[in-house]
């Protein structure tokens, strides 16, 4: 099993892309923290996974990331992976009728959250010898879509923020790596689109040249490589899963 007795904490994890990466990695050997604002369906994915706990978490409210980070290590005994998956959408719209709070609130839960999880898990990695964290950014890094100009910020930042964490984070032995999906099948998806109908879906499938937007299990397995020893030797990376969208 490519994680045997890891211990990881996956945030997000209550639906979409994290729920894939909690039930994978768990698949995989790992014990897993699954954390969550959404109570409900965090529980709910909790409770699918033998052994898994739950953790309700706003990742932009550093005491309670601080809590969930010392949930996992209370209940497993220390940290090997974070996945930060924790994010939310801006809905299409042009970049000056986005409102002040939706702005802040869009850089506190996307790009804030991986300074604050850094802070307190980066020690617990450090402690084990080795770790390796897991950023979810986006195709909107690289390939930015009008109508989501402060989204494709954050997103830009991630990576970025991998990068440079990386490279920090090396004489650690803590590999740092981003994936960048494209549009999914997830609770976000209407929010991207300004919508959804099987119009809209048809038209942006047409921009993927395998022809699908990207589902949990994409990412889910890419993390779960990324995550084991099989990529020991990869930090820095940001993986497009995408289906070709960013050739």
């Amino acid at each position: 099993m490519r994680l045997k007795d890891k211990v990881a904490i996956v945030t997000g994890a209550g639906s979409g892309f994290g729920e894939g990466i909690a039930r994978t990695f768990a698949a995989a050997g790992a014990k897993v923290l699954v954390a969550d604002i959404d109570e409900k369906n965090g529980r709910r994915v909790a409770g699918a996974i033998a052994g898994a706990r739950f953790q309700k978490v706003d990742v932009a409210v550093g005491k309670q990331v601080k809590a969930m980070v010392k949930a996992a290590t209370d209940a497993f005994g220390g940290l090997d992976i974070l996945v930060n998956n924790a994010g939310i959408a801006q809905r299409r719209m042009p970049m000056l009728e986005v409102p002040e709070d939706a702005f802040d609130r869009l850089y506190a839960v996307n790009v804030k959250s991986i300074y604050l999880t850094a802070v307190h898990a980066v020690p617990h990695l450090k402690a084990r010898g080795r770790g390796v964290i897991i950023n979810i950014a986006s195709t909107a890094a690289g390939r930015p879509r009008k109508g989501l100009t402060w989204y494709n910020g954050t997103k830009g930042a991630v990576v970025t923020l991998t990068r440079s964490m990386a490279v920090e984070l090396a004489p650690d032995n803590i590999r740092v790596v981003a994936i960048n999906p494209v549009l999914g099948e997830t609770g976000l998806t209407a929010e991207f689109m300004g919508g959804d109908s099987p119009e809209l879906r048809a038209k942006f499938v047409a921009t993927i040249p395998l022809g699908r937007m990207s589902r949990p299990r994409d990412v889910a397995n890419a993390a779960l490589y990324l995550a084991s020893d099989d990529a020991d030797f990869i930090t820095g990376a940001c993986l497009d899963v995408d289906g070709g969208r960013s050739v």
